[in-house]
């Protein structure tokens, strides 16, 4: 019961940061209501779960705090009939989250241990409209595509061409641009027949999207 509470007043704190920052789309706030954040970190971490500071998972990679996952799927704009290409799948709570709001959601991973665990958290939850696979996150995904929207959560050093040429017409791109080891900005990439209009969002640190597939986890 005392988990249960905690889950309540967290979500309600975040709640209230989001209206703080005028964000208050309803059916964003239920989609992330219906998606348990307890049920994706570590049992030790059930306290701050809820927070806005990133979360370490499994493989030694971390979980992007709520408040910036909350900000970044929302400019998105995602409607019932979009496919969703997300890169890196991480704990898989965003994947859960979107899917939700999605037609489709198919999720990159490079750690083999974080699909399988994704896997199984999607499968408890009962959501089948969400896809993750063990592949690397560099290499483009044509035959699956196109998609009306992308989300990355790595860093790019420039414009990620390799994806951006995987959206659909009016199809949306957010992510990390900039220094692989400084400051980067959030970018929204919208689609406008054959040209991108761009919109800086907010300055963010993210690791570079690295290469491959993990060799052993």
């Amino acid at each position: 019961m005392k988990a249960a509470l905690s889950d309540r007043e967290g979500f309600a704190a975040f709640l209230l940061r989001m209206r703080s920052l005028g964000l208050t789309d309803q059916r964003l706030m239920s989609a992330f209501e219906a998606t348990p954040r307890m049920a994706f970190v570590n049992g030790n971490l059930g306290n701050v779960a809820y927070g806005e500071g990133m979360l370490p998972i499994e493989c030694g990679e971390f979980m992007e705090g709520l408040d910036l996952q909350a900000q970044l799927i929302r400019a998105l704009d995602l409607e019932p009939t979009h496919r969703v290409l997300e890169i890196g799948t991480g704990s898989g709570f965003t994947t859960a989250v979107m899917a939700r709001l999605a037609g489709r959601v198919l999720s990159l991973e490079r750690y083999r241990t974080l699909v399988e665990l994704a896997q199984q958290r999607l499968q408890a939850l009962k959501i089948e409209n969400a896809f993750v696979k063990h592949a690397d996150g560099r290499q483009g995904l044509a035959h699956d595509g196109p998609f009306d929207r992308i989300i990355v959560w790595s860093a790019f050093e420039s414009m990620p061409r390799q994806y951006v040429d995987l959206l659909s017409s009016n199809g949306v791109m957010v992510a990390p641009i900039g220094p692989l080891e400084g400051q980067q900005v959030v970018a929204r990439l919208a689609k406008i027949g054959s040209r991108f209009e761009r919109e800086d969002m907010m300055p963010v640190r993210f690791l570079p999207l690295l290469e491959g597939v993990a060799a052993a986890l």
